[in-house]
């Protein structure tokens, strides 16, 4: 007699987990930096703060700023940002190997997810473009919650939405950010070393594992929540 089937969720994170998008973001970031009156900050140092919130990314960036202020530079963001992809130069390829691990994930145990900082609009363009939208039955984004990562927020409404308790939840993410978003939630975290954020890093914010490349990502989330073929 075969084993029950062993319900589970697995919710990705999108920029430096599916999609190299640093290049689009740096860009927009900067001209909205400068386009406020600001200086333009480093890609290094935008780079740091994908993940977050657009207002909570650019008070970062700038500390000086009031909550105001940071609201009418994210929005500058958002435009820029929109531009890029209007023009056709918006770059956000997906890394190698990850659309085959999402593939071989995406099983009959199994509910796929995505939480994002994001906006929806933003995920739903990615995911058309690389024909991945079908994959992910739940997907969080920054303006859907109240608060956006590393808050447990955007984990806890993927559950919610699915039935699925956090302890039979992995989040796979590159940042610090996703880390604690998920320990907080009551879920595991799983880094991914393609990212934007150091392995180290991910290891000190708590991630139970680390994969170098995509194609560990199905064995790293068996380990950690054994499927239907379980013993």
């Amino acid at each position: 007699m075969s084993a029950p089937m062993i319900p589970r969720l697995v919710l990705f994170d999108c920029d430096g987990t599916l999609v190299d998008s640093q290049a689009g973001i740096v860009t927009s970031m900067q001209t909205a930096f400068l386009s406020f009156g600001l200086i333009a900050p480093p890609p290094e140092g935008v780079k740091r703060v994908v993940g977050l919130s657009l207002d909570v990314a650019v008070r970062q960036l700038a500390p000086e700023l009031g909550q105001s202020d940071a609201l009418q530079v994210a929005a500058l963001y958002k435009e820029a940002f929109r531009n890029l992809r209007l023009s056709g130069e918006l770059q956000e390829p997906l890394y190698e190997g990850i659309k085959a691990a999402v593939l071989e994930l995406d099983r009959p145990d199994t509910i796929l997810g995505v939480a994002t900082g994001k906006s929806r609009r933003g995920l739903f363009a990615v995911l058309e473009r690389h024909g991945m939208q079908v994959r992910f039955q739940t997907l969080q984004t920054a303006d859907d919650v109240a608060a956006g990562k590393p808050a447990p927020d955007m984990c806890l409404k993927a559950c919610a939405e699915t039935g699925i308790d956090p302890a039979a939840t992995v989040v796979i993410g590159d940042t610090t950010f996703d880390m604690q978003m998920a320990r907080s939630a009551g879920a595991t975290p799983v880094g991914v070393a393609w990212g934007y954020h150091g392995v180290d890093e991910l290891r000190d914010a708590g991630a139970a594992e680390i994969v170098s490349h995509p194609r560990e990502l199905t064995l790293a989330v068996q380990r950690i929540l054994p499927g239907e073929n379980a013993a």
